[in-house]
């Protein structure tokens, strides 16, 4: 029998975790694999040998497991590494694969998003042309849903909830003035703009709110949002706008006030779209507007997820043990939606190279022709993800979530 090592990367969700439990199960379930190490911060944790050993700590269904499976963000903590190319640097997977030996590693499983199974997949054509035996597995999971070959993403449900409750509250909080405001809410999404199309499910048979949705599939025009708020104000006093972050001009340029500074991985890091587009309501119409960016509480919700959400995180862990088991390396776990009115799925199995360094983003047909609203086909979409709600333990007014001093503690 050999080992397993799992890990997580990119951005905290709700869901991550949930997905490290699946992962625990499915290592049970299996005869092939013995101990189970968590590398704390990801692939950085491999090279450092910083493991926890999780083998025996969290069993089937025990108190520890099931806290695990609702607490919020990345148990194991998280790193936004970048692997080079083994072609590039050779000697960084000799050192990796030296570890894997020293540990007796048969398979490794990376709970990421898109960088994340960039490294995967490196990982698998690395171990294949030297002929090693270890399989290297992808969990999905990024709140942007914006992962290649699966239906949606794990955390994107969880956040989508978080959205919409939240769009349906400030809903309510604008609608007691008589004055003419408005107020625009920047949500996370640099190139795809699910979670701002999320804010659609806010509105009910008593509130149309938001009146506006703006994603950055379309380019966005300043003289059209002026406009299309100036016609709204004829019947309303009160107008609600979601905004994606990256929502940018017909040149690609982006109205993020800080656009300009990058991440290691070449993304541009956006904030402060929100604030320019008060600045132009406040200068075009003379009225009251408020923006809200929504920023980092938008991942990590865990006191409103979605039940349907960490449920599916979890089968796509333990699918992703099963698959490595079966002897495939090199793949993601994914889901694919079965066709009918009724929501059901089941979980496939992705090859990486159709996954890695490519972004889904939401369909044109999905977004209204003026770009500033999603369709009906979006939101029917969206609506399943977000059902159930977890049974999170409360203590003192707050929520209980396992405790993270190997991530606090030097």
């Amino acid at each position: 029998m050999s080992n397993v090592i799992v890990a997580q990367s990119g951005g905290p969700t709700v869901a991550i975790n949930a997905s490290l439990v699946g992962v625990l199960a499915g290592a049970r379930k299996c005869s092939e694999y013995d101990k189970v190490y968590g590398s704390v911060h990801g692939i950085e944790g491999v090279f450092e040998e910083n493991f926890l050993d999780l083998t025996d700590v969290y069993t089937e269904n025990s108190p520890e497991e099931n806290m695990i499976f609702s607490t919020p963000s990345s148990y194991l903590g998280s790193c936004r590494y970048k692997l080079p190319h083994f072609n590039d640097d050779p000697e960084t997977y000799k050192k990796l694969f030296n570890i894997f030996d020293k540990y007796d590693v048969g398979a490794f499983f990376y709970i990421g998003g898109n960088d994340s199974m960039d490294t995967i997949m490196k990982l698998a054509e690395y171990g294949k042309q030297i002929g090693s035996t270890i399989r290297f597995g992808g969990v999905p999971k990024t709140v942007d849903n914006d992962l290649m070959d699966t239906d949606h993403t794990p955390g994107f449900g969880s956040a989508a909830k978080f959205i919409a409750t939240t769009m349906l509250e400030i809903a309510h909080d604008t609608s007691v003035y008589q004055a003419d405001t408005v107020t625009i809410v920047e949500i996370m999404g640099r190139d795809a703009g699910w979670l701002t199309a999320s804010a659609a499910l806010a509105r009910n048979s008593y509130s149309s709110l938001p009146q506006l949705i703006y994603l950055p599939e379309v380019a966005f025009d300043k003289d059209e949002f002026i406009g299309s708020i100036k016609e709204i104000l004829k019947k309303t006093n009160n107008i609600l706008v979601a905004i994606s972050e990256g929502i940018h001009d017909a040149d690609g340029n982006y109205l993020s006030a800080s656009s300009k500074a990058e991440d290691k991985f070449g993304h541009a890091q956006l904030s402060g779209t929100g604030k320019v587009l008060e600045s132009l309501v406040k200068a075009e119409l003379g009225i009251k507007c408020r923006s809200i960016e929504l920023s980092l509480p938008q991942r990590c919700a865990a006191h409103i997820s979605s039940l349907t959400d960490l449920r599916e995180a979890a089968e796509l862990g333990e699918k992703a043990v099963e698959f490595a088991a079966q002897g495939n390396t090199g793949y993601m776990s994914s889901i694919i939606r079965k066709p009918g009115a009724d929501y059901s799925c089941e979980i496939g199995m992705a090859d990486l190279t159709k996954v890695a360094n490519q972004e889904k983003k939401i369909p044109r047909e999905w977004i209204n022709e003026a770009g500033n609203d999603v369709t009906s086909e979006l939101i029917d979409y969206l609506k399943p993800l977000i059902q159930g709600e977890t049974n999170v333990k409360w203590e003192n007014g707050l929520p209980v979530y396992k405790e993270i001093k190997h991530l606090t503690e030097s």
